[in-house]
C-alpha cells in the first residue's frame, strides 16, 4: 500500500514536471526504475503487518497462559513435602 502509494505519487510529480517536455521516454523509463526497485524490495503493507501484530499478540497471551497452566499442573504432580520421621521408638 505505501509502496504503491509513495510510487503514484513519484510518478504523477514526475508526470507534472515534464508534461510538454519531449522527455516523454525519460518519465516512462523512471517510472519503470522505480517500480522495478520498489518489487524487489522486501516490504509488506501496513494493513498485512498490523495483522501480523495482531496474530503475534494473541499468540504470545495465549502461550503466557498455557505457561500458567503447565506450572499449576506441574505444582499438582509433585509430592506433598513428607513430615520428617525421629528417632524410631521402639515398643517393650
Amino acid at each position: 500500500m505505501i509502496a504503491k502509494q509513495l510510487f503514484e505519487d513519484f510518478s504523477q510529480k514526475v508526470s507534472e514536471t515534464l508534461a510538454n517536455s519531449p522527455a516523454k521516454d525519460m518519465e516512462k523509463n523512471a517510472k519503470a526504475m522505480l517500480h522495478g526497485a520498489l518489487n524487489k524490495m522486501d516490504v509488506v503493507t501496513r494493513e498485512e503487518f498490523d495483522i501480523q501484530q495482531q496474530i503475534l499478540i494473541k499468540t504470545r497471551t495465549k502461550l503466557s497462559e498455557l505457561e500458567a497452566r503447565l506450572a499449576a499442573l506441574e505444582a499438582q504432580m509433585q509430592p506433598a513435602p513428607k513430615a520428617e520421621t525421629g528417632k524410631k521408638t521402639v515398643k517393650k
